[in-house]
Order: C-alpha cells, then structure tokens, then sequence
C-alpha cells in the first residue's frame, strides 16, 4: 500500500512538472519578441525562417505539455472559494473574450480602437477563469496566462507595438458572428472538453 501511494504521489508530481514545463515553454518562446536583445541574436543565428521555426515548434510543444498536464494534474489545494460574480458573468466574458481574439486577426475597427484585442482578450479569459477555479492547478494556470497578457501588453504599449491599417467594416461583424459562435460552442461542448460543464445548457 505504501509503495503504491508512493507510485500515486511520484507520478502526480511528474505531472505536475510537465504542466509548469509546458507553462514556461509557451511562455518563454512567447516572451522572446519582448527581449529585443535575443530575438535579434535568435534571428541572427537562426534565420528567419529558422527562427519562426522554432518559435512554433517550442509553442505547440509547450501547450501539448499544458493541455495534457492540465488534464490529467489534480486539482490540489483550494487556495480560495470559487467567486460567484466570476462565474455568473463568465458566460458573457467568453464571448467578448472570443469575439476579441477573432478581431485581432482581421482588419477590424475593434483592432484599432483596442490595439491588442488578443492580449486583451486572454486577460479576460484568464481572469474569468482564475476567479472562478480556486484549486491550485487552476491558479498555476489561469494565472500565468493573465501575467503574460499584462505583461505583454505593458511591454507592446512601450515599445508602440501597434501596425498601421484601415480597418473595415464588415469585418468587424465576421469577428463578432464568429468570436460569438465559436464561444457558444466552447460552452455548449466544454464539459466534454474538459470534463466540467461551463453553462446548465452545455453537454
């Protein structure tokens, strides 16, 4: 019996490892074009191409390594009650989270009015989600994605990391429909996503 808690406990923690693994892959490659510095050695050494290559290469294994850590880590410590506001608006923050992220892609008005709906966008979404959770996998997760949205933001803000186009309209209603659709999906689906019902509605 000894053993075979210890077996549980040894592989909770290899878990857990993989989860902040994947965490400080994503992130870090994620944080490299703040760091002028070493993005300009990177390219440098590497090419462009190579450089790129590396970028997606290192971000699609960190979030493999998120999504599967995540998935199969326990929840851990409570370090606070769930916040009930968070959870009656996090049906409506999805879809002005989901409607962001699908402007920041398109020539929308949305785009030059917020400059970085992305960034934006994963804030709320973190932020729904971490006040909302309450375990501790929850906050190592949601949390990380919240600090580096800030501190993307503040960082694109300083450097006035913003591109020049002429935002149209009818853009802006493609990014709403389907930011819109695409979140009432996630929700609808989201207990056979991640085994936790987002809306009394969903499956």
């Amino acid at each position: 019996m000894d053993r075979e808690l210890e077996h549980s406990v040894q592989l909770m923690e290899q878990i857990m490892t993989m989860l902040v693994l994947g965490l400080l892959a994503f992130f870090g490659i994620h944080l490299v074009p703040v760091l002028d510095g070493m993005r300009g050695a990177l390219l440098r050494s590497l090419g462009e191409k190579g450089y790129k290559g590396m970028f997606s290469l290192v971000s699609a294994l960190g979030l493999v390594l998120i999504v599967v850590g995540y998935a199969r880590a326990p929840m851990g410590t409570r370090l606070f009650d769930p916040f009930p506001g968070a959870i009656a608006i996090a049906p409506f923050a999805m879809i002005v989270s989901f409607i962001l992220l699908a402007a920041a892609n398109m020539r929308t008005h949305i785009r030059r009015t917020l400059r970085h709906p992305m960034l934006i966008g994963i804030g709320i979404w973190a932020s729904v989600h971490l006040l909302a959770n309450g375990d501790a996998k929850g906050s190592l997760l949601f949390g990380a994605f919240l600090a580096y949205a800030v501190l993307d933001i503040l960082s694109a803000s300083s450097r006035h990391a913003v591109k020049r186009f002429v935002p149209v309209g009818r853009q802006d209603v493609i990014a709403v429909l389907s930011g819109a659709l695409l979140a009432i999906l996630v929700m609808l689906f989201h207990g056979q996503l991640f085994g936790v019902k987002a809306v009394s509605w969903g499956l």
